[in-house]
């Protein structure tokens, strides 16, 4: 964009809306990861979906490259200008437009953040609950459920795309389209049982459209909850017990974090090393039930689960509740409650972070877990990780996570290529990474099924002929 472009941008939407500061520019030309950053043209701030409509109907018109951005949290480069253009930024569209308590749902604008959500919700919705990722409270729920995220409720309910149901799409084309039962009433319930358009957005990361407003699910806050760990020392016995809990349909959220990030979360700086008598990893379990009898029933089963695996010789520690640690420490009491921010993954001094996070089949679990940590032990980095099973235990995400320095080019390098190895590894496996980024994506193109390639490139070609949504991304 030459500065003509520029500044006939600014007086369709108006100079507190278009921004060329070169600080803001710079800033949002990169992420935290290790992908290659690239400085847009300007930053559109829009305040209502009339302003995103003006901005594509401008970027149309000219072929200029639109990427949305929110927190700019997301490590994937996926909101990385691919080629200049506009960023626009969809921070200040923020409002909570309805929340329906009886039939339990929630419709929000994109720049609608966790935090934000819980608090209006305890304000005045008490007896209802949204699920929260491990990611900090100023991040985008529409974003996560676009991008197929998860929550502490997946377990239960699955990835967050599922608990869409349906949302309003400011298309290139200049129109505004409804999925779900919104495209008929003004309740916004399900995406039953309408042709569902909706996957048409879900994982295409804005390459078919800009999300202007979303119908999400709420569920029932519970009166009871509890938050357990139990330290295992070793993988197959560890997470032979997880898988049996995860289908007894009785969790809310069941996960395993391996022994660095453990070791961080009570308060050691990035680990390089684990002694012998400390554990492999620490299993985490939430619980929630509006019936005491119910919740001893729940801890009843997982106390008995555990004798019977130590019975068998799988070394494990006894539950024990969050609440102990919070008295050892004052400082757990940031993980009592979700959305909570994890300054130690944020704040570690050399500003990268990156991960390959995969959704895959629960067969294949151990198996991936031990693949992982042996790569990243292997290339000098602590075997940082996050594992949960999700839907019920239909399939688990599995996600290794390294901090590092953007500054050293060293280091850089070497964490694309141990992310390249990884991500080759867990691939083998059946396991696919979600949130996909562009060197993915380009690592799975030839192993793709071809029919799917090709509709996958002709969806977005009907939605955005003109290739301004997002350049770069899910280009397979």
């Amino acid at each position: 964009m030459d500065e003509s472009l520029i500044k006939q941008l600014i007086e369709e939407l108006g100079d507190d809306k278009v921004s060329v500061n070169k600080d803001l520019l710079n800033e949002l030309s990169e992420d935290m990861t290790e992908i290659d950053g690239h400085k847009p043209d300007c930053i559109v701030t829009p305040e209502c979906k009339d302003d995103i409509l003006k901005v594509i109907g401008f970027a149309n018109k000219y072929k200029i490259a639109l990427t949305p951005v929110i927190a700019n949290t997301n490590i994937g480069g996926l909101a990385i200008p691919n080629k200049g253009g506009i960023i626009l930024n969809l921070k200040k569209m923020n409002r909570i437009v309805e929340v329906n308590e009886e039939d339990m749902y929630a419709v929000l604008e994109p720049g609608v953040t966790f935090g934000q959500l819980k608090e209006y919700l305890d304000g005045h919705h008490p007896s209802l609950r949204f699920g929260y990722p491990l990611s900090p409270p100023y991040t985008s729920v529409v974003a996560n459920c676009l991008l197929d995220g998860l929550g502490n409720l997946s377990l239960a309910h699955g990835s967050m795309s599922s608990w869409v149901n349906g949302m309003e799409v400011a298309l290139a084309s200049g129109e505004l389209l409804k999925t779900g039962s919104g495209a008929y009433t003004k309740f916004w319930y399900s995406r039953s049982p309408l042709p569902d358009l909706s996957g048409l957005f879900i994982n295409f990361q804005g390459t078919t459209g800009i999300v202007t407003q979303m119908s999400v699910q709420l569920w029932p806050k519970k009166k009871y909850r509890k938050r357990l760990f139990i330290l295992g020392y070793e993988i197959d016995g560890t997470y032979s017990l997880i898988k049996k809990l995860a289908v007894e349909d009785l969790y809310d959220d069941i996960g395993g974090l391996s022994w660095p990030l453990g070791k961080m979360l009570f308060g050691v700086k990035y680990p390089k090393s684990k002694d012998s008598h400390e554990p492999m990893l620490f299993v985490f379990i939430d619980i929630s039930s509006n019936y005491e009898e119910e919740m001893s029933f729940k801890l009843d089963v997982i106390y008995k689960k555990v004798s019977e695996f130590r019975q068998k010789g799988v070394p494990l520690d006894d539950p024990f509740d969050i609440d102990v640690l919070v008295r050892l420490n004052p400082a757990f009491t940031k993980f009592t409650e979700m959305p909570t921010t994890l300054d130690f993954l944020l704040d570690h001094g050399g500003g990268g972070l990156t991960w390959v996070g995969t959704y895959g089949p629960m067969s294949q679990w151990e198996k991936g877990i031990k693949k992982g940590i042996s790569i990243l032990e292997g290339m000098g980095f602590p075997p940082v990780m996050v594992s949960r099973p999700m839907n019920g235990g239909h399939f688990v995400v599995l996600r290794f996570i390294i901090l590092f320095n953007k500054k050293d080019n060293g280091e850089v390098q070497k964490v694309r290529e141990v992310n390249g190895i990884l991500c080759r590894s867990l691939l083998e496996l059946g396991f696919i990474p979600y949130k996909t980024p562009p060197w993915v994506v380009e690592m799975m193109r030839n192993n793709l099924d071809p029919v799917f390639r090709n509709w996958t490139q002709e969806v977005r070609k009907l939605f955005d002929p003109n290739g301004i949504m997002n350049p770069g991304k899910w280009d397979c």
